[in-house]
Order: structure tokens, then C-alpha cells, then sequence
């Protein structure tokens, strides 16, 4: 089998998985743009967060917070208010941790030169933790990531350590990261879908604006061909796993430091 058509094989299997995640399905906030990418014949996402705000009731060992051993006290994708926060820390038995945690998505891409083309946009859109890893026998994986995030820890042992004045001044600033989130978001879907809408050479990508990553250069482009709008499953909880046919990582292809 060729890898086009082992790409095409792998792509199938996985669109057609059941959503293991919490959730159940893809979150609104990022449905357009995995129905964008997975309509590509090139791309499929293997996993999805659009941001969230979170509370974590972990253990009572230095505020190791592991989100297998916690229990999950409080979780929206929307902004979150304090009395909300009140009530959940309520059930707190051990330290809770108040997190923002930012958009994640993971793409799994037929060709490097295609992971190129969505890491190019994703920087330009402000998603700057992103990276390309290859393993060893060819497996293209894009990680859409970013820095905004946040984690505080309010409680201990199930007494709570901080004000309810500070918690408020922490919800602010965790909502104005959920919405520059969802700035970045739309930034990046938008700059996506004109890229490709105005694709015309065969056998090519659209170019996108870099600012100052040398990571790599665009030399060959695809013309992706529109498939079917299939949503993938989102893994809320865990980064997607390597296959059992493709171990290890060869190489790794990460932007620099901004």
C-alpha cells in the first residue's frame, strides 16, 4: 500500500472512531475549523480543545495536580463567574487549582510540506508553541498550541487559602485569556480557509505570511480537493497516542523562542 492511500486508510479509521472524551463531542468553538480541515484530503484532526476554564480537586502532595487522579470540580468553555468558583471549591477535599488552559488542536497531516503550510498559519495567528513532529516511519503530526495559559492553587487540604477577592481578580484575567483565545481561533480559521480557497496552482499551497521563523521554507504546495465535512472526535483529557506501527519520534520541528 502506498502511504497516500495508507494516509487515506489511517484518516477513514480514525474520523470514524466513537468520541471518547468527557465531553462526547467536538466544542463549538472549534467546530468550523475541524470540519475545514478534515474536509482536506491532506489533514485530519486526531484531537481538539477550544480552551477552558477549569477547577481541580487533586491530591494533597505539593499541589502535584495529575488530571487522571483529580476530580474535576468545575469545567467551561465559556467565561466563568465567581460564585460558580464558590460553590464548586465548596467539595473540596484536597488542593484545588483554579486553570485556563488554551486552545490545543492536533493535526495529523499527509506530507511535511502540508504540516509546514498549517504551522506557518498558526504562528502568523498567534498560536506560538506550535510544532511539527515526524516519526520514524513518516507520520506527520502538527500540534496548534500556545502560552496564555494559567494555573493557581487555591486551596489545601480543603481549606481555602486565598480571598474571594483574589479569586475574582484571577476570573478576570482567566476571561480575557478565553477571549483573546477565541480571537486567535477565528484568526486562524479564517486565514486558513482564504488560503485555500485562493489555491489555483496545482500541486501547491497557498502561501502564508511568516514573520521571523526559519525553521523552514516553503518550496512545494498541494491542492487539496473538498471532502466530506466529517467532525473528528476531540480528546479533552490526554494527548492523542502514537500508533502502535509508528514508535519513537526521529524528528522534531518547533519554532524558536519569541
Amino acid at each position: 500500500m502506498d502511504r497516500s492511500a495508507e494516509f487515506r486508510k489511517r484518516k477513514a479509521q480514525c474520523l470514524g472512531k466513537a468520541d471518547l472524551s468527557r465531553k462526547g463531542s467536538v466544542d463549538d468553538g472549534v467546530v468550523e475549523l475541524v470540519q475545514l480541515l478534515n474536509s482536506q484530503d491532506q489533514f485530519f484532526t486526531t484531537s481538539s480543545c477550544a480552551g477552558r476554564i477549569l477547577l481541580l480537586d487533586g491530591g494533597i502532595n505539593g499541589f502535584a495536580v495529575q488530571k487522571q487522579n483529580c476530580c474535576w470540580l468545575l469545567v467551561t468553555h465559556k467565561p466563568c463567574i465567581k460564585e460558580d468558583v464558590i460553590v464548586a471549591l465548596k467539595k473540596a477535599s484536597g488542593d484545588a487549582v483554579l486553570k485556563f488552559e488554551p486552545f490545543v488542536l492536533h493535526v495529523q497531516c499527509q506530507q511535511l510540506q502540508d504540516a509546514q503550510f498549517l504551522h506557518s498559519a498558526a504562528i502568523e495567528c498567534g498560536f506560538r508553541n506550535s510544532g511539527i513532529t515526524v516519526g520514524k516511519r513518516g507520520k506527520t503530526m502538527l500540534a496548534v498550541r500556545s502560552t496564555h495559559s494559567l494555573e493557581v492553587p487555591l486551596s489545601h487540604k480543603g481549606k481555602l487559602m486565598v480571598t474571594e477577592e483574589y479569586i475574582d481578580f484571577l476570573l478576570n484575567i482567566a476571561n480575557h485569556k478565553m477571549e483573546e483565545n477565541s480571537k486567535r481561533i477565528e484568526r486562524f480559521y479564517n486565514c486558513l480557509r482564504h488560503a485555500l480557497e485562493r489555491e489555483t496552482v496545482p500541486n501547491s499551497h497557498p502561501k502564508i505570511k511568516e514573520k521571523s521563523n526559519p525553521s523552514y521554507t516553503h518550496k512545494k504546495k498541494r491542492n487539496p480537493e473538498k471532502a466530506h465535512g466529517k467532525c473528528i472526535t476531540e480528546e479533552n483529557n490526554k494527548e492523542p497516542e502514537s500508533d502502535d506501527d509508528d514508535p519513537g519520534i526521529s524528528v522534531n520541528i518547533f519554532p524558536q523562542d519569541y
